[in-house]
């Protein structure tokens, strides 16, 4: 345990050696800290009607204008932050909850087993994420929780699919014989064994999932069958926003821009999560020669 503790440290200080990283984390660390303590960080209800203030530009009051309801900006900017990183953790986690084990005994198994997964992992895949999320809201009503779901669904195919991969390529590697050989169950050795060692790109699918989610979340808002209003919600905040953007450019401005560094920081961060753990899998497999 100790050496494992050991190597994921070191991993973790070699992203973090990687300046985008480093800023990203930071970006991420400051966006996730600020959401969840806004209460108390900034005591203004999102969801205050102040109508004799609309449209106001930034001043002392507020800071980044009011939207056309007379609600603080910034405040709805900070609690659609909330409510983007809880769609997306929870998407993410129903993703990788589904995809994980079906990539896993699709990979360990194979045979028919793998035939029918991945073919129910292929429709899911040539369906369109966005239009399939749609359509499932038009099923299940617009909510928070609905978004959710049907945000993490889309995610299920690529966590099958890489997690397949990677058991494939372990399958009959010497440990996993081994373990085998000495009665070792199949569940056992997928949750032992393999999984353990395959988790290094399931980890970077997961940093890459949440940035598409938070854009599939946002995109579903904008197009308006999202989360509902009033709810703060960045997608809903552009869609509404870009009615007013002479009146109120910070209306539309503010949340695009949070949109935008929330993204570009989960894909960089991803990137160089990659980029690490890919050399680190090299380093092993030449010491290992």
């Amino acid at each position: 345990m100790s050496g494992s503790w050991q190597r994921t440290r070191a991993a973790a200080w070699r992203v973090l050696a990687h300046p985008g990283a480093l800023i990203s984390v930071a970006y991420l660390a400051v966006t996730i800290c600020v959401s969840l303590t806004a209460q108390w960080l900034l005591p203004i209800d999102p969801l205050y009607q102040d109508l004799a203030s609309t449209l106001e530009p930034p001043g002392a009051t507020y800071w980044f204008g009011t939207d056309e309801l007379g609600r603080d900006i910034l405040a709805r900017v900070i609690y659609g932050a909330r409510t983007s990183l809880l769609t997306a953790g929870g998407a993410v986690v129903i993703a990788a909850a589904i995809g994980v084990p079906i990539g896993l005994i699709a990979g360990y198994f194979g045979g028919w087993r793998d035939t029918i997964l991945m073919r129910i992992v292929d429709v899911l895949l040539a369906l369109p994420g966005i239009l399939f999320a749609m359509a499932l809201i038009a099923v299940l009503g617009r909510s928070q929780a609905a978004a959710l779901v049907a945000v993490g669904i889309t995610g299920i195919p690529s966590f099958a699919r890489i997690t397949r991969a990677q058991v494939l390529s372990l399958r009959q590697r010497d440990f996993v014989l081994a373990v085998e050989a000495l009665g070792g169950t199949a569940a056992y050795n997928m949750f032992r064994t393999v999984l353990p060692n395959a988790w290094s790109p399931i980890l970077v699918q997961v940093v890459i999932l949440s940035s598409v989610a938070i854009l599939l979340e946002a995109a579903l808002a904008f197009l308006g069958v999202g989360i509902p209003p009033p709810t703060p919600s960045w997608g809903e905040m552009l869609r509404t926003g870009k009615s007013y953007l002479y009146e109120a450019p910070t209306y539309a401005i503010l949340p695009g821009l949070a949109l935008t560094l929330t993204i570009l920081s989960l894909d960089t961060l991803g990137r160089t999560l990659a980029t690490v753990l890919e050399d680190r899998r090299e380093v092993v497999e030449d010491e290992a020669q």
